[in-house]
């Protein structure tokens, strides 16, 4: 096995186990295979019920597609991912798509962190100020929003068009994922990283959910369909925040730790990585668990998917001709009743 994603005391050492090459060459391919699947055919979906079919476009319309596109763009680089590590770090595509694929995951995660803020931000001034309802809800502050959030999220990654690399050993080339490049610029920069696209965001979705739940609390029709809505809207956001970014952020920090300080323990190293690569998909499955968040947006868009693929009129035709058959039974009844 080739040592190029340890440090200079590891590069010899060859009694520890390859976990982490096994959790590369048979975990990434399968996981990353399976999110490309769901998320393309999910994501497509999605993005032509909202053009075809909702109307009219909102503040969380607009977030909402933005999201799509961002989660799609990503798609765009899964295929290329899984072939490269399903041959076994083996790449062939060059500097450029190295560099693109490294980029996108990056900025689907932060982008998907920075669209799911700017929701949070705009469900609070909806529920907790109610008199700017009304202009939270207008198109332009949701365009506004997603104009930051992109401009936002390409500042924070850009840096990575210079700093990730590919080297070539035994006659093979590899892309370095972002916490195997040079630690002693990584290390600072991923905690930039950390503070600035996860845990301010973090934060202030925490503090903008915490003020909603109050205020759901309070007054009449506690368990109405809209308060119940607005409750798991909160419950899949945190989720998505703590159960696949958290893990990422966490031990990202870990591993190029690891690869900074060179007295580190080969099997130690060698875990560090193998649990960064676990996180990797983890992070990603933040597209699945958008999805559900199309249906609970409130604009519309269950409404709108079940109208575009006439799930409606199979529902009512059903309901008919349930009603049907419940009425000729008792009919049947009434009949052999009198009969008797």
């Amino acid at each position: 096995m080739s040592n190029i994603y340890y440090g200079p005391s590891n590069s010899s050492i060859d009694n520890c186990t390859d976990v982490d090459d096994l959790m590369k060459r048979y975990y990434l391919p399968v996981f990353y295979g399976a999110i490309f699947i769901v998320g393309v055919v999910g994501n497509i979906t999605a993005l032509l019920v909202y053009i075809i079919k909702v109307r009219p476009w909102k503040s969380s319309t607009i977030i909402m597609v933005n999201l799509v596109i961002t989660d799609l763009l990503f798609m765009i680089s899964l295929p290329f991912l899984t072939y490269y590590y399903s041959q076994n770090d083996s790449w062939t595509l060059g500097i450029t798509m190295c560099r693109f694929t490294r980029f996108i995951f990056h900025f689907n995660l932060y982008g998907s962190i920075l669209f799911l803020t700017c929701l949070a931000i705009f469900r609070y001034v909806a529920i907790v100020h109610p008199m700017h309802a009304h202009s939270i809800k207008k198109k332009r502050w949701g365009t506004l929003a997603c104009i930051l959030g992109w401009t936002v999220a390409v500042a924070e990654i850009s840096p990575i068009f210079n700093q990730i690399e590919m080297k070539v050993q035994d006659n093979k080339t590899y892309c370095l994922d972002l916490a195997s490049n040079n630690p002693e610029f990584m290390w600072p920069y991923s905690w930039v990283l950390t503070v600035l696209g996860y845990l301010v965001p973090l934060v202030v979705v925490c503090l903008c959910y915490w003020r909603i739940m109050k205020e759901l609390k309070q007054g009449p029709h506690k368990e109405s369909r809209k308060r119940v809505r607005a409750r798991r809207l909160i419950v899949l956001i945190l989720t998505c925040f703590i159960v696949c970014f958290f893990p990422f952020h966490a031990l990202r920090a870990w591993r190029i730790y690891t690869k900074l300080t060179p007295e580190t323990n080969c099997m130690l190293d060698r875990w560090a990585h193998a649990a960064y690569i676990i996180s990797r998909p983890i992070a990603a499955v933040n597209i699945i668990i958008n999805l559900p968040l199309y249906t609970l947006s409130g604009d519309c868009f269950k409404q709108a998917f079940m109208e575009m693929f006439r799930f409606d009129r199979l529902m009512s035709k059903t309901k008919e001709i349930v009603e049907v058959a419940v009425i000729s039974k008792h009919t049947t009844k009434i009949t052999h009743d009198e009969s008797s």
